[in-house]
């Protein structure tokens, strides 16, 4: 008799917090791939003084940016 005055439960509530922990999960992912992208283009080394010629002693820039 008491099941009777029970409110129906809702079988709502799993799925809307599934949904939102993959929206938050998502948006960290997408927000932690931002940030390295804008690192990697935000740290671009200056000119370093490197061998400009091959003389097989010491290495040289595959392709220099200055």
């Amino acid at each position: 008799m008491t099941a009777a005055l029970r409110p129906p439960r809702s079988n709502l509530r799993w799925p809307l917090i599934a949904a939102l922990l993959v929206v938050v999960l998502g948006a960290i992912v997408i927000g932690a791939n931002i940030h390295l992208v804008w690192a990697a283009v935000d740290s671009q080394p200056e000119c370093v003084p490197h061998a400009k010629t091959t003389d097989g002693a010491s290495f040289r820039a595959a392709k220099s940016a200055c």
